[in-house]
């Protein structure tokens, strides 16, 4: 259906809008110091698209989506609030870039954080259309809402992997959700035909069930037209959208990387399709007059000029504020329930997960449960999900493809929606291609919408060697996790804590990284036995951070000099335990269990005891967490020290060999670790 004259009125307005603050941005370039980009070119498609979201709706948007956000409903004060990095800017309070919006508003759609990583996006908007419809049939969105997803990208994006994906899962599961691709044949500096054999259009011929439009983006009436029928295709359809549109690029890339550098007569004839122009032409065909229209650009640019000023004397973020919403407040703050009920029986690590999860989802039906293999033919490889999809359906415990990037980056979509995701990597070693959306996507979303998106996940992963499991299935990845801000990072060694660290972690509104040791899942390793514990109740929650005693010292060896503490985790715990029947009294033992956030106080304390402290991991050393723990230690606990802190892992080898013996040679043991104890108390 063609706009009407109101609606064209409201965009051209807007069309005038954003071109003058584009040009009042050029205009002040010392003011707007930070880097930014404009819509200039796009503004058509945008507006048409922004009239047709709903409150309903959700959207990612990307970096250059000036002009859909006014057709939203923001003001240039408020964007320009943004651009400036002023302490009330409505989006992040100064923390992120101009045109990367995070919106929980009444009356506007839901805009979670995403990040300027070029083509990201479609993973997390994927996973809200994901949600959307998981709730729905969960009848907790009602259906005649008919809430869709926006995915706004540009062309250069479409070539990226994780856009593949997140294609690849929607027409999987037909989701309702359209992905908006703003081509204006320009990446950075370099040209399409540099950049890609087809255009987003061809290349969405190659996922079956995927509906295609093309349209030209720069005539407002006909983009407005295109995206109502896109949007009323998939509001009653429910099934995935491609829209195409064709636009130029009439600004900078960014304020960054400048146009006349490289464009040269390129933008003359990008100028012959300015959205402005056209627009201006239709209005004056449908009536309206010239002075009329000069009048609403002269309005336009009073607003902005005042709006502009308003903003540069507008006050700077308190420096103090730095340090605010980096995690969301969980409520688990102390432990919870019975460790050992009456007439508990004794289970393993795998068994204590597997009916921790089905806890959960009994108790939570807006709780999922997905990965790789975890389905109904397998229960995942370790039978970690045994039965769970035959009890609690297919829309709740399914199979992903292999993709670590969905499996991970969907979690910000759905927890943005208020889905409560559990999902597993396969192997520790398979995390890496998910890394990109842990890091850009869920790790920065609570402090960069400054407490408006945490993103609520328990990331289930499979870690350690043991017997032979070969380099890229028996790696230990907690110091590279460990390095990300934002995230949790939990290490379970027995059962019960298995069982009261999961229902913690579930829990938890932030990120947490559940590394689970494949050694330990059945107790069957030498030494491990004591993995297998009485089974807590269904209500038993054991907070994130807190170490605890597993093993203690004699009162009189500590008063003599003659005792150490071990910290350790994981399968550490049970190296420890072996080690130490060598030296009687002599060692306390503390299990982590929570590698982030740790209570590195109660660690100072037992080391300022002893005077003694040996730190233990299964990584490589070399530039570990544990090594990194031990220097915080070191510098605090110096005074009541009586030898270097002692710290002891694996083999600074690139990966775990295959073959056993070198396995064997590689990690550490009882006997390496009795040995390490034997020096530190003789120091």
């Amino acid at each position: 259906m063609e706009p009407d004259r109101k609606i064209l009125l409201q965009a051209y307005t807007r069309m005038l809008t954003a071109r003058t603050m584009a040009d009042t941005y050029e205009q002040n370039r010392q003011i707007c110091r930070y880097v930014h980009s404009t819509s200039r070119g796009h503004e058509a498609i945008q507006l048409a698209t922004a009239f047709q979201l709903t409150p309903d709706d959700y959207a990612c948007l990307y970096y250059r989506d000036e002009s859909m956000l006014l057709g939203l409903g923001f003001t240039p004060y408020e964007l320009m609030l943004q651009l400036l990095a002023k302490a009330d800017d409505p989006f992040s309070g100064g923390r992120i870039y101009y045109g990367h919006p995070s919106v929980r508003r009444a009356g506007f759609p839901t805009i979670p954080h995403q990040s300027s990583a070029t083509g990201m996006q479609a993973i997390p908007a994927t996973g809200m259309a994901h949600a959307i419809r998981f709730l729905e049939a969960q009848g907790k969105i009602p259906k005649e809402r008919q809430s869709v997803v926006l995915c706004s990208l540009g062309d250069g994006a479409v070539t990226e992997g994780e856009v593949s994906e997140a294609m690849q899962i929607a027409v999987l599961k037909q989701l309702p959700i359209i992905y908006l691709v703003q081509d204006n044949d320009w990446g950075i500096s370099a040209k399409g035909t540099e950049m890609r054999a087809m255009d987003a259009y061809e290349f969405a011929l190659g996922f079956k069930g995927l509906e295609r439009m093309r349209m030209d983006g720069s005539d407002f009436a006909h983009a407005y037209a295109g995206m109502q029928r896109a949007f009323g295709y998939v509001r009653q359809e429910r099934k995935p959208v491609l829209v195409h549109a064709k636009c130029p690029l009439l600004g900078h890339h960014t304020s960054g990387v400048r146009k006349e550098w490289y464009r040269g007569e390129s933008m003359e004839l990008a100028l012959k399709d300015d959205p402005i122009p056209k627009l201006m032409a239709q209005l004056l065909e449908a009536g309206e007059k010239l002075p009329d229209l000069e009048q609403i650009e002269q309005a336009v640019c009073r607003q902005v000029a005042e709006a502009f000023d308003q903003a540069t004397h507008a006050a700077e973020p308190d420096p103090t504020t730095i340090y605010q919403h980096d995690f969301a407040s969980t409520p688990v703050t102390q432990e919870l329930g019975t460790r050992h009920p009456v007439g508990a029986v004794k289970v393993t690590m795998v068994d204590a997960a597997l009916h921790a999860i089905e806890e959960i989802l009994k108790d939570y039906p807006e709780a999922l449960f997905y990965g790789q293999d975890v389905g109904k033919q397998l229960g995942g490889v370790f039978r970690e999900a045994a039965l769970l999809a035959a009890k609690y359906g297919e829309e709740r415990v399914f199979n992903t493809p292999i993709q670590e990037a969905y499996i991970i980056g969907s979690t910000a979509g759905m927890a943005a929606v208020g889905a409560k995701p559990i999902v597993e990597i396969q192997f520790a070693d398979y995390m890496w291609p998910g890394l990109n959306q842990l890091v850009e996507e869920l790790s920065k979303s609570c402090y960069l919408t400054q407490g408006k998106f945490p993103v609520q996940c328990l990331i289930r992963v499979p870690i350690g060697a043991y017997g032979g499991g070969g380099p890229y299935h028996s790696g230990s990845i907690e110091s590279t996790l460990l390095t990300i801000r934002g995230i949790k990072v939990v290490y379970p060694s027995n059962a019960a804590d298995m069982k009261g660290l999961m229902k913690a972690a579930f829990l938890d509104p932030n990120p947490v990284v559940f590394l689970e040791h494949k050694g330990l899942y059945w107790s069957k390793l030498p030494g491990t036995e004591e993995a297998k514990t009485y089974e807590p109740d269904a209500n038993y929650v054991l907070p994130l951070g807190q170490p605890c005693q597993v093993l203690q010292a004699g009162v009189n060896k500590i008063k003599q000099g003659e005792s150490l503490v071990l910290i350790t985790y994981g399968m550490g715990v049970y190296w420890a335990k072996q080690a130490a029947k060598h030296f009687k009294e002599q060692v306390e033992i503390i299990d982590l269990r929570t590698l982030y956030p740790l209570n590195e106080e109660f660690l100072e304390t037992v080391i300022k005891q002893h005077g003694k402290a040996l730190l233990l991991t299964e990584e490589p050393l070399l530039n570990s967490f544990i090594e990194s723990l031990a220097g915080r230690l070191a510098q605090r606990c110096f005074r009541y020290l009586d030898a270097p802190l002692f710290t002891l892992g694996a083999e600074n080898v690139p990966a775990v060999p295959l073959n056993v013996n070198l396995e064997n040679r590689m990690l550490p043991n009882a006997e390496k670790v009795a040995a390490a104890i034997n020096r530190l108390l003789h120091y």
